[in-house]
């Protein structure tokens, strides 16, 4: 529920940056005042279970991945087990900041956007169950996304993907990043920005990533 709260962190970095940028309060985000409420007798317990599920997925996360691996790992050659080592913390990591960035940064704009989209004469009175199926699918959601680097690394591996393929098509990637954070930001071009940049990142670090994999490929005489 943090982003409805007005002394929430992402509102007040906004207007500070906003400030350091002598933008005076383009960039202040106000808090969400509307009320959330409730349609059904089990709505206040249904978000409760929903929050419970998602903080246990959210921890649990590495744990569960480490047990996957273990259960793959035998199924590989110790040169296949040497080149990803230290996956289970990549992969962590990256889920961890993908929620972080989702949670501060996405969803704030996002839910600002939807609790001021207007459609015709319409009042926006939005149910605790929905605002709280919204969160948690940008937070979660984010956090797989930003799998991606670890995603190509591994298509990289089995020759799916190449570098020059990634080059060829940066272009096409960047105005899919341009239109996906048009969607589901304010209509502003600076919050549209501050979105597509982490995306951006990861697909630079997946061409990274996969130009090593054909070094070494190359150096091994695979290629």
């Amino acid at each position: 529920m943090g982003p409805r709260n007005p002394d929430f962190w992402t509102y007040r970095f906004f207007c500070s940056l906003s400030q350091q940028l002598g933008l005076n309060d383009a960039l202040c985000l106000p808090a969400l005042t509307e009320n959330l409420q409730n349609t059904s007798m089990s709505g206040a317990f249904s978000a409760y279970i929903l929050v419970c599920i998602t903080g246990g997925i959210a921890i649990a996360f590495p744990w569960v991945f480490y047990q996957l691996w273990l259960f793959i790992k035998p199924g590989l050659r110790q040169k296949e087990v040497n080149s990803v080592r230290g996956i289970v913390f990549f992969v962590s990591a990256l889920f961890f900041g993908g929620i972080l960035f989702g949670y501060f940064i996405l969803s704030p704009l996002s839910i600002q956007f939807l609790f001021g989209f207007k459609f015709a004469d319409t009042v926006n009175t939005p149910t605790t169950l929905s605002y709280l199926k919204i969160m948690t699918t940008l937070v979660l959601g984010t956090g797989l996304i930003f799998q991606l680097p670890i995603l190509i690394y591994f298509l990289a591996k089995i020759g799916m993907i190449t570098s020059v393929f990634l080059r060829k098509y940066r272009k096409h990637a960047f105005v899919v990043n341009l239109v996906l954070a048009a969607i589901i930001t304010p209509p502003d071009v600076t919050s549209q920005i501050l979105v597509t940049l982490p995306l951006l990142l990861l697909y630079e670090v997946s061409i990274y990533l996969t130009i090593r994999v054909e070094k070494k490929k190359a150096a091994l005489g695979e290629l």
